[in-house]
């Protein structure tokens, strides 16, 4: 801690249940003063809603929220009023906590990466519920569920095979917390997986039976059943899943996207699932957010749409104040954060 004269002051950024408020103050109150002001705030629109519904403040209510801003040594999430104008607005901010493990694209949006302040992710608190809604997404195409739910929109009963994810090949791109997750998962259902990393080398992750350059991607494409997604979107991913890749990938593969939806060419990805060519793909994120009304994904039948939601469940925000309320300890004691943001690596 620079100054351990005063107490240094957390204001609560974003919708937080009463409970884990009173987690944070219960922390170490000699050392930290907790402001939060829930009236100041979106209304949560369901359990980890870390946006709320449309809000919009009084002026009075604005000069309350500037006057917290000011005595902010710390923030729980951004100032989603004017992330961009945090550095003026609170001029004591050393260290922003997100609630999101993804805040790359944000940070270099808002000029934030360049800022000064300290900003630590949600990293591995989403990595559980990701990898249940891969291992979704991959049994709801190699069971064949939309056949399913065909034949039982028609009243029919007929026996039939499905090729069943055993025995099956994922090429895993991203071998992060989330990445490593998934892949422990899909070994424990007898698939062999291919992980992708910026360089080969390192230890072997658990669950992984071949590591490949993240820039030799398209030669392993043709060879696998599966394509998963899980790396953060930095520069170097932006795009990194073109046409030519999706050309490349094998036929009636099935794609898994738990990124984010710039990761990958979607109108490339569009003409194959509509082709046939991708058998389905189970899809989290979109490169336009929310998936316009009138977007032709909507409408194909081998698509699984998720609103940008597989990450949340009910235990997120505990899980969030649990690695908030180690990094305050660290912070204290003059340690590294954990899940601290690197602008060098984008994430």
């Amino acid at each position: 801690m620079t100054d351990t004269t005063r107490k240094l002051t957390i204001a609560i950024a974003s919708p937080l249940e009463d409970e884990h408020v009173q987690r944070i103050r219960a922390f170490d109150p000699s050392h930290f003063e907790v402001i939060h002001e829930p009236d100041l705030l979106p209304k949560p629109r369901y359990v980890a809603d870390h946006n709320g519904a449309p809000h919009t403040m009084t002026p009075s209510e604005t000069a309350r929220w500037q006057a917290i801003l000011q005595k902010a040594d710390i923030l729980f999430d951004f100032d989603r009023l004017d992330a961009a104008a945090m550095p003026q607005n609170a001029p004591n901010l050393k260290w922003v906590q997100a609630t999101s493990a993804g805040i790359g694209e944000y940070l270099r949006k808002t000029g934030l990466d360049k800022s000064g302040i300290i900003f630590t992710t949600a990293s591995g608190v989403h990595a559980r519920p990701l990898a249940e809604f891969t291992m979704l997404g991959l049994l709801y195409f190699f069971r064949d569920v939309p056949y399913l739910n065909a034949r039982k929109q028609e009243h029919h009963w007929e026996r039939y095979t499905v090729q069943g994810l055993e025995g099956s090949r994922v090429l895993l791109v991203g071998l992060g917390s989330l990445g490593c997750a998934v892949a422990r998962d899909c070994a424990s259902f007898g698939v062999e997986v291919w992980g992708t990393r910026r360089r080969a080398g390192g230890e072997m992750p658990e669950g992984v039976s071949r590591l490949i350059e993240q820039s030799r991607i398209i030669e392993a494409l043709p060879h696998v059943d599966a394509l998963v997604l899980a790396c953060p979107l930095t520069e170097e991913t932006h795009g990194l899943i073109d046409r030519p890749k999706l050309d490349a990938l094998k036929h009636g593969a099935v794609i898994v996207n738990i990124s984010r939806g710039q990761v990958i060419d979607e109108q490339a990805m569009y003409d194959g699932l509509k082709s046939g060519r991708i058998k389905g793909a189970a899809l989290d994120v979109f490169e336009v957010e929310p998936l316009p009304k009138d977007s032709p994904m909507w409408d194909l039948p081998n698509v699984l749409i998720s609103p940008h939601s597989a990450s949340t469940v009910a235990a997120e925000n505990s899980r969030i104040i649990d690695i908030f309320l180690d990094n305050l300890g660290r912070f204290t004691r003059g340690e590294p954060l954990r899940n601290r943001y690197e602008s060098a690596r984008g994430y």
